[in-house]
């Protein structure tokens, strides 16, 4: 009897088959084959999008509106003094309920009232309603507004 290392002895030295009618598939393709399907496509990102944590936006009382009204209208009027502000502000979350805060620092270009719109030389925008806080040296000027 033959052992099976024997078996293959014919064959095993002879050139690998080319076929005439398909072209090699490439190393790549050919791993591709292997790779893992995801039947649940999008439900890895679903669940992150879940535990996606966002903030409630705070109510701000009205003598503090008041001290921000009082800090915009100070600006509007020292715009050519080309003044440089932090802003602190909410944005909301486009996909669920909230947002977050996020700050931004620049020089004030623009104040629209009625638009309620604060533009900075940069070309960022923040709308009145979602400022809670602007800070900068000109508070020093404004009696009774610290940084």
């Amino acid at each position: 009897m033959r052992g099976k290392q024997d078996s293959y002895e014919d064959i095993i030295h002879l050139p690998r088959p080319v076929s005439k009618k398909h072209p090699r598939m490439s190393i790549e393709n050919r791993a591709a084959q292997f790779a893992p399907f995801a039947a649940l496509t999008g439900y890895g990102a679903a669940v992150d999008e879940t535990a996606r944590q966002t903030d409630k936006k705070a109510e701000l009382d009205e003598d503090y509106k008041e001290q921000l009204d009082a800090k915009l209208q100070y600006l509007q009027t020292h715009l050519n003094e080309h003044l440089c502000v932090d802003i602190t502000y909410f944005q909301k979350d486009e996909k669920k309920e909230g947002g977050a805060y996020r700050s931004l620092t620049g020089v004030v270009k623009k104040i629209d009232v009625f638009g309620r719109k604060l533009f900075l030389e940069d070309g960022k925008c923040v709308c009145f309603d979602d400022i809670v806080m602007i800070t900068g040296d000109f508070c020093r000027i404004l009696t009774g507004f610290d940084d």
